[in-house]
């Protein structure tokens, strides 16, 4: 006779089958991950009204407390009374992770350290307190958290900076600035700094790492200060930072292989090294004009392309895509509402991450969005896409960004989402974002004169007028400040 257990049917949630882990409540066998996700969700209970845990879900759709639900049994936590998962001796996951996190931050007197206390009690009161009870489980996140619980060790930037490995400091750092433990620092300028550190340190040959250190000093870095007195530097500044250094280290190397040295480098030296694939090599250029204006490379020409952005998406295709945007709820709400932000006024990834809850503005049953001045109206379907999107944001449920003000928060603390992450979600989505902006300024600019877009949508004027004057929009010829509707050609002769 078989000893195995009777297979259960599918997920009554999910549909999925349930393989070795499962639970039982009225409306069925449950999977753990329906499960676990029934006993993270906290809202108002369709049926007493009550502000609970509402892990069951009512005939209508809504969400029921335990009581109402009936039969799921009792979650309360016997330590604190907070109802969620319980995960041992009776006691929620924030309970066990605020014990674990007394320990990991001893000093050494029974007590945590006093510097990251507030960064203690964040993290033990995150919404999903399971995800920290991950997070801090880990050797290597355990290795750090005792280190800096050491009353000797300083808990600075630059400690974390001989930590490792980099993602992990990276996530440690943002959650100490996030909760005040550390002075707030450019996390973008921080990382490329790391990386370029560890990049030196890689290079063999000492006059190579020499040439490399004085390009990024003097070239690389100084551009990137820059960017840092202006605001935060981007993901795509640091990144085309590091194509630079690492196309510089290449084509020493490369040369190296010719035997030859910057200094002994001709022509046929440098069209060889483009022919090799220009596009993935065009970020040398920087380091050979850098090279030639301080004599460390003799007077060549280096080669160009054309590599323009991608043609525009037509008119139709835009309309297309808003159209199935503002009706279809395959893609999720996110990608959905950043896309239509793009699609409708034009707007680069980065400008749309940066957008915050206060700028989106409601008044008299209006909704507007602050791109520019004035902000810009927003119609409806999409204004009330908007506020839904508004109000069921994702990333809150950690210590990361649980009172995050971003419009699109990330997964680091006091950070939104990142481009590269968003521009994942809109090729998926078949959405093309560059292709897409272009075709929407082209469109606005054929709408009003340029001056009034680029004020409204946070342009520059000179770029505005430069796209209306290629797309021969009918306002081209009116001064700034001349605003009356253009007459059509039959009415003007």
């Amino acid at each position: 006779m078989s000893t195995a257990r009777a297979a259960k049917p599918p997920c009554a949630r999910c549909g999925r089958a349930i393989v070795t882990s499962w639970t039982h409540w009225p409306e069925g066998y449950l999977c753990s991950t329906c499960r676990t996700h029934a006993l993270e969700t906290y809202g108002t209970c369709a049926g007493c009204g009550a502000d609970r845990l509402t892990p069951g879900i009512a005939p209508g759709g809504g969400r029921l407390c335990t009581d109402c639900a009936g039969g799921l049994g009792d979650f309360t936590c016997e330590a604190c009374g907070r109802e969620g998962i319980r995960y041992r001796r009776g006691t929620c996951g924030n309970c066990v992770l605020a014990e674990r996190l007394a320990v990991l931050l001893d000093d050494g007197t029974g007590r945590i350290r006093a510097e990251l206390a507030p960064f203690a009690a964040a993290l033990s009161q995150m919404r999903r307190p399971r995800v920290g009870m991950t997070w801090t489980g880990r050797p290597h996140v355990q290795k750090m958290l005792r280190s800096l619980a050491d009353p000797g060790t300083p808990v600075t930037h630059e400690t974390l900076n001989g930590m490792s490995p980099w993602r992990s400091v990276a996530y440690l750092r943002d959650l100490l600035m996030l909760h005040g433990v550390l002075p707030p620092a450019d996390r973008n300028l921080a990382l490329f700094q790391r990386w370029l550190d560890e990049t030196l340190a890689g290079i063999s040959r000492h006059e190579h790492r020499q040439i490399v250190a004085r390009f990024a000093s003097w070239h690389v870095q100084r551009r990137l200060r820059g960017f840092a007195d202006r605001g935060p530097v981007t993901s795509k500044q640091t990144q085309q930072a590091r194509g630079e250094i690492s196309q510089a280290v290449a084509f020493l190397a490369w040369l190296d292989g010719r035997q030859r040295t910057l200094v002994d480098c001709r022509q046929a030296d440098v069209d060889a090294w483009y022919a090799g694939g220009y596009a993935a090599r065009k970020l040398t250029h920087a380091f050979l004009r850098w090279a030639m204006a301080n004599k460390l490379l003799p007077r060549l020409a280096v080669p160009h392309q054309d590599t323009a952005n991608p043609a525009p998406i037509s008119q139709k295709q835009r309309l297309d895509l808003l159209r199935r945007l503002l009706t279809d709820e395959e893609p999720e709400l996110l990608t959905r509402v950043a896309a239509i932000v793009m699609l409708l006024y034009a707007q680069p990834l980065t400008r749309i991450l940066s957008l915050t809850l206060d700028d989106v503005i409601q008044k008299d049953g209006q909704v507007a969005i602050r791109l520019g001045d004035p902000p810009a109206p927003v119609p409806e379907p999409f204004a009330s896409l908007l506020l839904r999107h508004m109000g069921q944001r994702l990333n809150l449920a950690t210590a990361t960004n649980a009172d995050a003000r971003w419009l699109f928060p990330g997964r680091r603390g006091g950070q939104p989402m990142t481009p590269d992450a968003l521009e994942r979600r809109l090729k998926l989505a078949g959405i093309p974002a560059r292709g897409g902006r272009s075709a929407a300024l082209r469109q606005l600019v054929l709408q009003a004169p340029a001056p009034v877009i680029a004020t409204m949508l946070g342009y520059s004027h000179g770029g505005t007028a430069q796209v209306a004057a290629e797309v021969g929009s009918p306002w081209s010829r009116y001064a700034p400040g001349d605003h009356a509707r253009p007459r059509s050609r039959e009415g003007s002769s």
